[in-house]
């Protein structure tokens, strides 16, 4: 991860100098503008990477193991698809009336905004429902419902209000500033604390809820933690840098498959680690180094990340939960 971290920081459309980026990171840059480049542009980019890449690899993990599929992911509740319900509503309802309606901050509280009218409801569903497939079932249908409103709203939109959303539905790291990162960083603390604190809880639900409740297990109230952990770190993630698709997916598999344990104390520290690890290879990748153009965050996380799992479930022979 740390080779990568510098490997982001080092390769972009400017070309720096080894030395130059040493001498800014340190502060003793003489080149002003390489050290704003270095600091405001390439330092929060890739410290975002790291963010993100660890708060959707734990939402996957935490989903997973709720569910006990190995097809659930951390936006498996509807919480990107209320989020993009709620960007699709400002950018493409709100764009030619509002001048701010493509500010970050608009799309992120918009984003937040829609993922927590989600959270609630689906929070108030289970309420009525005693099992997790139940819950699972009551995502999906939401997901469907959102998913089918932001259609509606992409077919009656201006083009290039249409355009403006296309392009925040592709995912990017590269638009958040350091009072992002705080935030991001404060979220994912706190979602990552709950996860340990319910590390006893999630070992437990891997054998089925009565296992779980003979273990002395309060299922409901573990629950409400693990999707309330689950909810802030993706929905951050998805108001600060969009629908990122695959991460949360694809990297609790990885790891399983390259660390052989079920046990969440060494799940949760080695999931983080490796979702930072892929999407900061990603991000290397979709600059396209030397050159100005790049490439779609989402496009490059599922043609990199799809063969690979393809290829270490054949050598593995299986995949667990």
């Amino acid at each position: 991860m740390l080779f990568l971290f510098v490997a982001n920081v080092t390769i972009g459309s400017v070309s720096i100098p080894l030395f130059e980026i040493i001498s800014a990171l340190i502060g003793k840059s003489e080149n002003s503008t390489f050290s704003q480049i270095i600091w405001q542009f390439r330092m929060p980019k890739a410290l975002t990477c790291i963010l993100a890449g660890s708060a959707l690899s734990l939402g996957g993990l935490l989903m997973q193991t709720l569910f006990r599929n190995p097809l659930a992911g951390p936006d498996v509740l509807g919480l990107s698809f209320g989020a993009s319900l709620m960007v699709a509503i400002v950018i493409l309802a709100g764009q030619s009336v509002l001048p701010i309606a493509t500010n970050v901050w608009t799309i992120a509280i918009a984003a937040s905004f829609g993922a927590a009218m989600v959270f609630l409801l689906v929070m108030t569903l289970s309420r009525y429902v005693k099992d997790n497939t139940s819950l699972l079932i009551i995502g999906l249908m939401i997901s469907a419902t959102t998913s089918s409103i932001v259609g509606v709203l992409q077919y009656v939109s201006r083009a290039e209000d249409l355009q403006a959303f296309i392009i925040w539905t592709m995912g990017s790291v590269g638009a958040t500033g350091w009072s992002e990162i705080y935030v991001l960083f404060v979220l994912l603390l706190t979602g990552s604390g709950i996860a340990v604190f319910f590390m006893k809880s999630l070992n437990g639900w891997l054998l089925g809820d009565n296992y779980a409740r003979s273990l002395g297990i309060n299922i409901k109230r573990s629950r409400f933690w693990i999707v309330t952990a689950t909810s802030l770190m993706v929905g951050v993630v998805t108001a600060f840098c969009g629908p990122i698709a695959f991460v949360g997916l694809a990297v609790p598999h990885l790891v399983r498959l390259i660390i052989p344990s079920t046990n969440h104390k060494i799940l949760i520290p080695a999931v983080m680690m490796g979702g930072a690890i892929l999407l900061l290879l990603c991000d290397i990748l979709a600059q396209l180094p030397g050159s100005i153009q790049i490439l779609p965050l989402n496009a490059v996380t599922s043609i990199i990340g799809a063969p690979v799992i393809i290829w270490m479930i054949i050598r593995s022979k299986r995949i667990r939960i």
